[in-house]
């Protein structure tokens, strides 16, 4: 499975009613909740990593991309958009990206 059809699939599942989709019911609850959720997806994460627990870090990092595509969703921010933000920083080096955005 690619994030796009992840980004399809939460897409579908947002348009389902709350009562039949987890999705539907997180974004009807709101941002707050879905962003709450996506910190704790990514608290559970970092504890299995730095446990070199890989299981629960596959496990963890799935919860991760999840929410992280469900709050995107919530807030009407497309996949593209993130992707082209990544292609733009990956035409300098890191440190110079990093040092471009202290100065803006």
């Amino acid at each position: 499975m690619t994030l796009e059809e992840l980004e399809t699939r939460i897409a579908a599942r947002a348009a389902a009613s709350p009562e039949e989709s987890y999705t539907a019911k997180l974004i009807a609850r709101g941002i707050n909740k879905a962003a709450q959720k996506l910190g704790e997806e990514a608290t559970e994460a970092v504890i299995a990593a730095v446990t070199h627990n890989r299981a629960e870090l596959v496990k963890e990092s799935a919860d991760v991309l999840y929410h992280l595509l469900v709050v995107l969703k919530a807030e009407g921010v497309p996949l593209s958009e993130v992707m082209a933000e990544l292609d733009a920083r990956t035409a300098q080096s890191g440190l110079a990206e990093k040092a471009a955005r202290k100065e803006a």
